[in-house]
């Protein structure tokens, strides 16, 4: 039995989506360089790191920023209040795009199947920080990324795509997480629009992205 996850939008009634952000939000702007003529729209960005240069994409993209500091507060009471910044805006899907702090299962709760990560290595290779490294140090011949549904565990959720990239000889970190981000770059709009479109789908209990455009 198959089960649409989300709803099915279109460019009239886009699927709204809100992006948590701590750093300087390349993937951020690469969902906000192709929304033009597709099924979403960012309406808001929160960002847990005041000079975070996100938000100044946001703002040029005419995109509600807004800072939701979590320094000398729980975090149950930070993503209450990022919450409400959520339902202000009546997000549909949540994106994390290069958010550093893990959700409390609270918060993954609210939004069970409604947020998307995208994770800088082929999960369920090298979850966690440096994945880049993780893979160089182990050797491997191939990297990737891979955006996902997120849930309770640390970059365990159902895989929605992936992008391989090779490794050569004389990469380094930095000139490997490049390459990797350039895919991110070109999977994470792609997902999204697909989700909007009705193609990730609950099939006997195994979340699928049946087709990317």
């Amino acid at each position: 039995m198959k089960a649409l996850v989300g709803r099915v939008c279109s460019a009239v009634d886009p699927l709204r989506v809100g992006v948590l952000v701590s750093g300087s939000g390349s993937n951020l702007q690469a969902l906000l360089d192709r929304q033009a003529g597709s099924l979403y729209r960012v309406v808001v960005v929160v960002a847990n790191v005041a000079g975070a240069f996100a938000l100044t994409r946001a703002k040029d993209a005419g995109v509600a920023a807004v800072v939701e500091g979590h320094q000398g507060i729980t975090r149950e009471a930070h993503e209450a209040r990022v919450q409400v910044h959520l339902e202000q805006h009546q997000v549909e899907l949540l994106v994390l795009g290069g958010y550093m702090r893990v959700l409390s299962p609270w918060l993954v709760g609210q939004w069970r199947r409604r947020i998307v990560n995208v994770h800088p290595a082929l999960l369920p290779s090298f979850p966690g920080m440096h994945a880049a490294k993780q893979a160089l140090d182990h050797g491997c011949r191939v990297a990737g990324c891979t955006v996902h549904l997120v849930d309770d565990g640390v970059d365990t959720g159902p895989i929605l795509s992936q992008a391989a990239v090779p490794i050569h000889d004389h990469d380094d970190e930095a000139s490997l997480q490049r390459r990797i981000q350039n895919e991110e770059h070109r999977l994470l709009p792609q997902v999204v629009e697909a989700y909007a479109a009705g193609k990730v789908v609950d099939v006997e209990g195994r979340v699928r992205c049946c087709a990317l455009s």
